[in-house]
Parts: C-alpha cells; structure tokens; sequence
C-alpha cells in the first residue's frame, strides 16, 4: 500500500478461469486491487486503458503469450513491473520462465505456486517488505 492508502493496481493475465480467479483471490486477500484479462491481448488492452502499478501474467496463453504480453506492454510502459507464471506447455515451463527471467523488472514463478512464493514475487516487485506474509 501506498503511503496514501490507495491500494495498488494488478492486472492479472491467465487463460484458466480458475487459476485467475484463484490469484485474485489471493491478491485481494493481500490488500490490492485486481482486474483480470482472460489472454495476452485484453490484457494489453486494458493497461492501456488504464495502466497498473504490476501485471501479473501467464507464458502460456492462445491469442497472445506472455512473452508477447510482456513486450507490448514495455512499449508503452518499460518500467512496469511483471510477474511471470507458468506451468508449461510445448516446452517446459522452466524454459519459458527462464527467457521470462533475462527480461528487465520481470520475476518469474511456476505454477502450481504457493501463496506465498505469489505474494513474495509481487511484493518484491513493488519494493515492498516480504518478511511478513
């Protein structure tokens, strides 16, 4: 949180309707606000609309992956912070978050994750404190 208490600003990116659900869930649970885009083009689309304080997004999605996410977002926003997810697809999901890893401000986490490594990775990305979770 802010130091005006004004809730931070997630968009949350992922093409199973239960996974993003299940990380808005948590994130809310968390104290921010959470908008979700069901693939990597709503989801460029929305933070055009209206950009977030952090993205969370998954590698693997039909209409657009994450990596192509990631770039198109950096166009308009190069500073944004990104966290990666990813449980695999074609090729393992370590090879996904790995090219994911090489890009400036993104923190990567594989699926299935733990509250806390989700909580961790977004609060380090915000410059917050992960001691307490």
């Amino acid at each position: 949180m802010d130091i005006m208490g004004a809730k931070q600003r997630i968009l949350v990116i992922d093409d199973e309707p239960t996974v993003l659900d299940v990380i808005r869930k948590i994130l809310e649970f968390a104290g921010y606000e959470v908008v979700v885009a069901q693939n990597g083009q709503q989801g460029v689309d929305l933070f055009r609309e209206q950009p977030y304080d952090l993205v969370v997004t998954d590698m693997v999605m039909p209409v657009k992956d994450g990596l192509q996410t990631i770039l198109d977002l950096r166009v308009d926003s190069p500073d944004v912070p990104i966290v990666a997810i990813s449980g695999g697809g074609n090729i393992s999901k370590e090879r996904y978050l790995a090219v994911a890893g090489y890009l400036d401000r993104v923190e990567t986490v594989a699926k299935p994750f733990s509250v806390e490594a989700l909580t961790n990775a977004v609060k380090k990305m915000l410059g917050e404190n992960t001691d307490s979770v």
